[in-house]
């Protein structure tokens, strides 16, 4: 469905080509290319809504579904053909389409820029409808287009607008030029109220949601399906999608790894799956990233082969995001699913840019537990992470982290809390850092921060905070065959440290388990179930050297 550079692989006598990097619905179609059918959607949508507004991360196919509506508003009956629309539509009439793809308008360095960038790209349809005089800003030449649009083909325009918040992402941290940007957009956007008679469908698609009073001006009648439970999949490749449609590609793939399909099934759902977008949702595989692996043959971290965002990290930083709650967050639907400009911390932006999904929902007390989706993403936000977080590079903290799980592996804690203190002595506390923890010397939370990048960078279960009937653990890291069990100590010593894990029974719930944690490494063979040793290690740091100080292992 969404996909870069073709490849053929040949099975069962068929050509398999994936399009990555291929957007447009007509030429997928056309070409031969691979597609999910997500037709009865698409016509679905259109019949119940005029205006209509998703939100879903970047390369998850809102271009591709933005197309979609592109060929079927045009009347393009040809490339639907063999599709789930063709039960639904009967009359494929053709109307005027204003196609417009803000991505372009990224990166501009001021509101003059922007509407300059908006102009161009209203001029290929001011040149088939015709622009009047006066016409000078892009919102009067926009409303005099689907004016002229509907007056000179005597039917109803279909307005689609992709990324229409690209360019105000890289601007969300500038308060000087938020405010110039937003002003811009929101002329940009009120033609659309105005022309509200001559609208046959608007459906825009974004990132994140900014809201309707401070961009869409007038526009109170959008209906924003992003939560829907009749849309979550109108974006993403399901589980059923998976195994039907794409069953020749998963067992190509699994013959290239050398393991069954069921198998290479496990390693695609832990690597692309675990996406929902409601409470009622099925879990979706990220689309661009499931199929650029059957395009390489290769299982890897695709959607963040241009890294993580930088407007991400900034928010992060400035809201002063606890990175360690990210695996289990409770949350209502109105602390996430908000304007952007809005927020009080960084979770709307982490949800509807895709860092964090929806992973279960209470109906009792109507809230949400939102984590990381899958492998995939906690890599990429970890590599992001380590550097703004610590000031080291991602590559001198990946060798550490290897060593240090080496040890533990082998269960020589020793050499393990060796490498930590020379590790931690190496720090540079980078400054933004400092300002998240206040008095960084007294803040057991520096070190529970820089433990939980290192441990997910290397993919290990690992958990900071976790809640037991003692209280808190500090730091819990389970191996195939052991349990460790960390309680760190500031302003304690390590024998302090040692008794609280034994006085609260820190410990307890690791006794007598084993199973082994599913390995987080799609690339992973099944581990053999073995009974974990649990250590408990009780950890002071000295506030001068910033480091281990001692340590004791009960």
């Amino acid at each position: 469905m969404y996909l870069c550079t073709v490849k053929y692989i040949i099975m069962f006598n068929q050509t398999r080509r994936y399009p990555v990097g291929i957007q447009t619905f007509s030429r997928l179609r056309k070409e031969g290319y691979i597609y999910i059918d997500k037709t009865d959607l698409v016509w679905q949508l259109a019949h119940t809504s005029t205006f209509a507004f998703l939100s879903r991360p970047r390369r998850f196919g809102k271009s591709l579904l933005t197309t979609t509506f592109d060929s079927y508003f045009k009347g393009e009956k040809q490339y639907f053909e063999g599709l789930k629309i063709m039960e639904l539509e009967h009359e494929w009439e053709q109307y005027p389409v204003i196609h417009l793809d803000l991505s372009v308008a990224k990166n501009r360095e001021s509101a003059k820029e922007l509407q300059h960038v908006l102009m161009l790209l209203l001029e290929p349809f001011a040149e088939k409808y015709g622009q009047k005089a006066g016409e000078n800003s892009p919102g009067d030449l926009f409303r005099g287009i689907i004016q002229r649009a509907y007056e000179k083909t005597g039917k109803q325009v279909a307005v689609i607008i992709d990324e229409y918040d690209a360019p105000l992402l890289d601007v969300l941290h500038e308060e000087s030029l938020l405010p110039e940007f937003r002003r811009v957009m929101q002329e940009f956007y009120q033609p659309l109220k105005a022309s509200e008679a001559m609208i046959r469908f608007c459906f825009i698609t974004g990132i994140t949601k900014f809201s309707q009073l401070s961009i869409f001006s007038t526009i109170n009648n959008i209906r924003n399906v992003s939560m829907l439970p009749e849309y979550s999949a109108i974006c993403g490749i399901t589980e059923k999608e998976l195994t039907t449609a794409m069953a020749d590609d998963v067992q190509i793939l699994a013959k290239t790894y050398k393991c069954t399909p069921e198998e290479m099934l496990q390693m695609l759902k832990r690597q692309y799956d675990g996406y929902r977008f409601s409470k009622e949702s099925e879990d979706l595989y990220n689309p661009y990233s499931l199929l650029k692996a059957f395009d390489d043959k290769m299982l890897n971290n695709y959607w963040f082969e241009s890294g993580t965002p930088t407007f991400l990290i900034r928010q992060m930083q400035r809201f002063r995001t606890d990175i360690t709650s990210m695996d289990h967050i409770e949350a209502m639907a109105t602390d996430f699913d908000q304007p952007t400009e809005a927020m009080t911390d960084a979770l709307p932006l982490l949800y509807q840019s895709g860092y964090l999904t929806i992973k279960d929902y209470n109906r009792l007390s109507n809230s949400y537990i939102l984590a990381i989706p899958n492998k995939e993403v906690r890599t990429g936000l970890i590599s992001g992470l380590i550097p703004a977080y610590t000031g080291l590079e991602r590559r001198g903290t990946n060798g550490f982290a290897l060593r240090f799980w080496r040890s533990l592996y082998k269960q020589n804690i020793d050499g393990a809390m060796q490498e930590m203190k020379a590790f931690l002595a190496s720090i540079p506390y980078v400054e933004g850092f400092k300002e998240k923890l206040a008095e960084v010397k007294n803040y057991e939370g520096f070190y529970e921060y820089t433990f939980w990048l290192i441990f997910n960078m290397l993919n290990i279960y690992a958990h900071t905070q976790v809640k037991c009937a003692g209280g808190r653990i500090d730091f819990v890291v389970q191996m195939p065959d052991a349990t460790y069990v960390f309680e760190l100590k500031v302003n304690g010593t390590a024998q302090e440290a040692l008794d609280q894990i034994n006085s609260k029974g820190y410990a307890l719930p690791y006794y007598g388990s084993d199973c082994v944690t599913p390995s987080q490494d799609a690339s992973a063979s099944p581990q053999t179930p073995t009974m974990r040793k649990v250590v408990k290690v009780g950890v002071q740091f000295d506030r001068d050297t910033m480091t281990v100080g001692e340590y004791l292992v009960g």
